[in-house]
């Protein structure tokens, strides 16, 4: 297949799996929006494939595989491993970064839970921030500073997802508000997840994971403001969109787990026009001290890896994440032999 045929797929997937993205990549200039589209549709569907599919463990072990091939030049033969590894070198894209991804999804497969809200930032710099480095890296942005509000920027989205999908998450059997917050407010996490409601300690913990977001989405405008002049637009339309997403929860009083909330299209295409205009003002506008305040330490490792200063192979948090997946997974294999053998 064509290289246009295949960046045609990793379109396809993202316009039909990430609404918020597809929106915001539009103000995107072309050399960065199809890399983009390709990153963003790769880690999409990693990330499907674990949280959706039947066999996350496998998934996660078969994420490791695309990304020992890509790596290698040799990508499995379909349209995304082949973009996503053309992007990997025409980018010099440190393996560092998506192995971070990886750790993150192989943390969802191993169903971990998080005990506070730093555990929290440290989930959401693997699944999240990672990407917005990432993308640092595809616009040619290798600066600590800059990369450090890249991501904040992801770490607020991350929080926003994590707010709006409380029921969702719940129904999966997953919680991703920090665990002493509900000590703190007297709730069984366990008893939450037997029967999710609205209750107003659940609600006053979304509003503070949104608080949170808040406070890092501001801290994060001092890098989009510094970013390439035409990078701008898309950027601050996702920031835009994605606190938007934030503000639809707030409308319905904190309850993310009776439904799910959403954004239309006008309010989208409002946050477009003001994301070109905050662009256009940020080129006469002084440049904000904020712009240099220190990484979390929760995404240090992120900064470092995408500045170049990263030590080399894999970190020993992500190895031993998949020596157990790769041990559940032989246990499983050997009860499935047991069992067909008992069957025989």
């Amino acid at each position: 297949m064509s290289a246009e045929s295949d960046l045609a797929e990793c379109r396809a997937a993202i316009r039909t799996g990430s609404l918020s993205f597809h929106a915001a990549s539009r103000l995107l200039p072309a050399r960065v929006r199809d890399p983009s589209l390709v990153l963003y549709a790769f880690c999409r569907l990693a990330d499907d494939a674990v949280d959706e599919g039947a066999a996350p463990v496998q998934a996660v072990l078969h994420l490791q595989d695309r990304l020992d091939r890509a790596y290698a030049g040799h990508p499995f033969n379909a349209p995304i491993d082949r973009c996503f590894a053309c992007m990997i070198e025409a980018h010099a894209l440190p393996r560092a970064l998506p192995d971070a991804l990886l750790e993150g999804l192989a943390w969802d497969a191993e169903d971990r839970t998080y005990d506070s809200l730093s555990h929290v930032l440290d989930y959401s710099a693997r699944v999240a921030a990672v990407v917005g480095v990432m993308m640092c890296v595809l616009m040619g942005v290798r600066d600590r500073h800059r990369l450090a509000r890249a991501c904040d920027l992801g770490l607020a989205m991350q929080l926003t997802n994590i707010a709006r999908d409380v029921g969702a998450d719940a129904g999966l059997g997953r919680i991703y508000l920090p665990r002493d917050w509900f000590a703190e407010a007297g709730v069984d996490p366990q008893a939450f997840l037997r029967r999710p409601a609205a209750t107003p300690e659940i609600r006053t913990m979304t509003d503070r994971l949104l608080r949170e977001a808040n406070r890092l989405y501001l801290r994060s405008e001092p890098g989009i403001a510094d970013l390439p002049l035409a990078c701008r637009p898309g950027i601050f339309a996702a920031r835009h969109i994605y606190a938007g997403i934030g503000g639809a929860v707030r409308a319905r009083g904190y309850d993310s787990v009776t439904g799910r909330a959403h954004t239309g299209k006008t309010r989208k295409l409002g946050w477009l026009a003001l994301s070109g205009l905050r662009a256009g003002l940020s080129t006469i506008q002084p440049r904000m001290a904020t712009l240099y305040a220190s990484a979390a330490p929760e995404v240090s490792f992120l900064v470092d890896a995408a500045a170049g200063h990263a030590p080399t192979g894999r970190s020993d948090t992500l190895i031993n994440a998949l020596t157990r997946l790769r041990a559940h997974d032989i246990a499983r294999r050997n009860a499935q032999i047991g069992l067909d053998q008992r069957s025989a």
